[in-house]
């Protein structure tokens, strides 16, 4: 829940953030000394993160292999007709596939960039074939194969 009022962040508060980013499983203890802080200040200045919105929530980032899902693809799509129903169909229906694990709505052209990740471009092409062309607003699919990732968040 977002709290009014969040004072500016200080120079503690984005070591916090930072060290949080690279592991969200440390324990409170090891954070504070990491950053200079006693553990009790240090929970206060997470818990106030947290509340503020500032720290959206903590996840697990999957291996991609070990997940079955190696391939991953960017997906550039242009929907024929941008009307509020046509566009909440869409985003509604590709949230909704297994295979997409990120939809990006942009200004301009492309309308939106989807991440697929899939076993294989066999399970591409099917995914593809099966489930994205069959959407009514698809006007426009070009797809982008990574081959390395150099940088994520």
């Amino acid at each position: 829940m977002r709290r009014t009022g969040m004072r500016a962040l200080d120079k503690i508060d984005r070591a916090i953030l930072a060290e949080l980013s690279r592991d969200a499983r440390t324990t409170n203890t090891e954070l504070a000394g990491r950053v200079g802080l006693t553990s009790a200040p240090c929970l206060r200045r997470v818990r106030r993160l947290e509340e503020a919105g500032v720290i959206a929530g903590y996840r697990a980032m999957l291996d991609p292999v070990a997940t079955g899902r190696a391939c991953e693809v960017i997906v550039a799509v242009e929907i024929s007709m941008t009307d509020v129903q046509t566009t909440r169909e869409f985003e509604d229906a590709v949230a909704a596939f297994d295979e997409v694990t990120e939809v990006r709505r942009l200004l301009g052209r492309p309308d939106y960039f989807l991440r697929v990740n899939v076993a294989d471009l066999a399970a591409y092409e099917n995914f593809v074939m099966n489930s994205l062309t069959r959407l009514p607003a698809i006007h426009r699919i070009e797809s982008h194969q990574t081959m390395k990732i150099i940088k994520s968040a």
